[in-house]
């Protein structure tokens, strides 16, 4: 419901009331009256208006220019017909009294405040005409009524404009949302390889070089695509870039895998199934969201998140989990999943362990009573200060859109912490709240 309608709603409540005022008014003073007759014929069709337009004082959109001009106009008649009927001057109040303000109201509401300065002007210039003077009390009514319409014309039109403004920013918001979700989805596949292509091609040389830099030359034109527009993630803490391939099986395969009803994994010794399945940990769960990333629209059944994480165990990865299972709605924790694969591509990309081989990894999942959290640790050199950031304007967004960005649509937070000599920390929180909101979105 749009903020203006109660307005519209109370309009409708004063019209009522100010008509049958009126009524009051002129049946207490009738015997004062020196032609009565055509003061009640004028009230009778008063009040049939006034009953018949109810639906016209409900909206904006109903409220007509054509039904302003009849209604400001009986109003005006009423106000210079007084003179005929109280010839003598023994009764103060015009025969609509108060009513009068509901057309200066409905100009205000319709069209702004400079409708209803102008349909108080010419009520005013009524009065004026009707009392033959500028008098004081005169003045005064004509003055409340212009403050009162300029006023709630005013009100209106900043509502307006704020609704106006609140709808381009929820379009605005929605197109980033679907941006940044078609973003993680590139950059999960075509641009991870692209980046092997690039790099097997430099290797292989001859033609293969020349596709490789092909391949190279589409990849920055594809990550300076994706990455424009984007909302800046937030968080404080530096943490590795994912900006690889994540296995060989993304190439053979493609992003095809990830898009199918359910997961195809391969299991083999060190390798996760964030590599197994182009490096995301996803199944079709992103192919159902159709939207901004936040959800079907059922939400799915829970599903316990242990078997998503376990996948990854191996030689380079260790898993600790809890006892009893970890339910989360079904997009949530595959979501959650793809976020522990891509900070587990980093580790396996970037990360050299402390002898010079591949660097160790370390899951722990937790449930604790409000909320999910999983850590991933390895013991790598560190990122240095600023690479991460570095990363992002280059147009390498593994971190602020496949970590930090599935969990802020998620509703949870992704904190990463990196100190040089003493690897890289990722811990992904996520509310149980969030979650719900999450599944029923």
């Amino acid at each position: 419901m749009s903020v203006e309608q109660p307005l519209w709603h109370a309009l409708t409540g004063y019209r009522l009331l100010a008509v049958g005022y009126a009524i009051t008014i002129y049946v207490w003073a009738l015997d004062r009256f020196r032609h009565p007759v055509p003061g009640a014929v004028y009230l009778a069709v008063l009040t049939v208006w006034t009953l018949a337009t109810l639906s016209r004082v409900s909206s904006a959109r109903r409220c007509t220019k054509r039904f302003l001009a009849v209604d400001v106009t009986l109003a005006v008649g009423g106000i210079l017909l007084s003179v005929y009927v109280d010839g003598a001057g023994a009764v103060n109040p015009t025969i609509p009294t108060i009513w009068v303000a509901g057309p200066v109201l409905a100009f205000a509401l319709k069209g702004g405040w400079r409708w209803g300065a102008g349909a108080s002007v010419l009520v005013g210039i009524a009065n004026i005409l009707e009392q033959g003077d500028v008098t004081r009390p005169t003045l005064h009514n004509v003055l409340l009524v212009c403050v009162a319409s300029i006023g709630i014309g005013y009100v209106v039109e900043v509502v307006r404009a704020s609704e106006r403004t609140l709808a381009q920013a929820l379009q605005i918001e929605a197109a980033t949302r679907e941006r940044e979700r078609l973003a993680r989805d590139i950059h999960d596949s075509v641009l991870q390889v692209l980046a092997m292509v690039q790099r097997r091609g430099t290797a292989l040389g001859g033609e293969a070089a020349e596709l490789g830099r092909m391949a190279g030359e589409q990849e920055v034109a594809l990550r300076t695509l994706v990455s424009g527009g984007l909302v800046p993630a937030q968080g404080s803490a530096p943490a590795r870039e994912q900006d690889g391939p994540p296995a060989a099986e993304a190439a053979r395969g493609g992003s095809g895998g990830r898009r199918r009803l359910l997961p195809a994994v391969r299991r083999r010794p060190g390798r996760g199934a964030g590599a197994e399945d182009g490096g995301n940990g996803r199944t079709g769960a992103a192919a159902g969201t159709g939207g901004s990333g936040s959800g079907d629209a059922s939400g799915g059944p829970e599903c316990d998140l242990r078997p998503l994480l376990s996948r990854h165990a191996g030689a380079g990865v260790t898993f600790v989990e809890p006892g009893a299972p970890v339910l989360l709605p079904e997009h949530a924790a595959r979501e959650m999943a793809a976020a522990v694969s891509a900070a587990l591509d980093n580790v396996r990309q970037h990360a050299k362990g402390p002898a010079g081989g591949p660097a160790h990894a370390w899951i722990s999942l937790e449930d604790e009573p409000d909320g999910v959290l999983v850590t991933v640790r390895d013991d790598g050199p560190g990122l240095s200060e600023g690479r991460l950031a570095a990363a992002e304007a280059e147009g390498r967004l593994g971190v602020a859109l496949s970590i930090r960005g599935r969990m802020r649509e998620l509703g949870g937070g992704a904190e990463l912490l990196s100190v040089p000599g003493q690897g890289t920390e990722v811990e992904l929180r996520l509310p149980k709240t969030a979650a719900g909101r999450s599944a029923r979105s």
